[in-house]
């Protein structure tokens, strides 16, 4: 009976008619107990779920966890809480309003959808970029296994962080107050900046979003005015 107990205790589900400000208010585990083979992301997510705004804390590992491993999940995980900023901005983010992906005057961004790249609305340019970083990250032939992941489909986290970060720096030069809304519940973009640079994924010059000291280290490049195509 009580191992019953324990086990049920342990179960993390919704369960029909729960209220909105209990929603997974499951007790938090040990990771050392999380003995599931997706253990990694439900840390992940349960570090979240305690505090957004503790970054340090979210992207500090597990004693022991494989590198490799903890930069998949938690790109996985910024491209499902990124599905969340692409819905607020359908309403606002148009094909007659944003008819290029933008971000400052200086690029215009290429999407990698197409055969050949080309120029695409920017809300299609985000939810082709989810699509493509979705496809890739689910692909059985770079990644068989959420426990062990190859040196050569690691380095392929970089260029789906370099097609990612255009959202947030779009929504922020051009949908300010849906981005703001967005960051001050989430601390998503804070949260991804610090994750690449933690980890080397994207050069600092091309982390336009404004962010907090803590954060960028109090880096900044000068932009020269120009306006170029950026390859995807």
């Amino acid at each position: 009976m009580k191992m019953a107990e324990s086990v049920k205790k342990l179960l993390k589900r919704n369960k029909p008619g729960t209220k909105a400000n209990c929603f997974r208010k499951w007790p938090d585990e040990p990771f050392e107990e999380m003995e599931s083979t997706l253990a990694v992301q439900e840390f992940i997510q349960q570090q979240i779920r305690i505090d957004p705004s503790n970054i340090d804390i979210i992207l500090t590992p597990p004693d022991s966890q494989e590198e490799g491993v903890w930069k998949y999940e938690h790109l996985r995980q910024f491209c499902m809480e990124l599905n969340g900023l692409a819905v607020e901005l359908q309403a606002e983010c148009l094909p007659d309003t944003c008819s290029q992906m933008t971000s400052t005057e200086q690029w215009i961004f290429l999407c990698a959808a197409h055969k050949t790249p080309k120029e695409c609305p920017a809300i299609d340019y985000t939810r082709h970029t989810l699509d493509g970083a979705a496809c890739l990250l689910n692909s059985n032939k770079y990644f068989p296994s959420r426990v062990n992941i190859k040196e050569s489909s690691v380095a392929k986290l970089g260029s789906v962080c370099r097609r990612v970060y255009r959202i947030f720096s779009h929504a922020y030069y051009h949908h300010q107050n849906i981005y703001n809304k967005f960051e001050n519940e989430t601390y998503l973009c804070q949260r991804f900046t610090k994750f690449v640079i933690k980890y080397s994924l994207m050069a600092k010059e091309n982390l336009i979003v404004p962010m907090p000291d803590a954060i960028m280290q109090g880096i900044r490049t000068e932009e020269d005015g120009t306006t170029s195509i950026k390859e995807p």
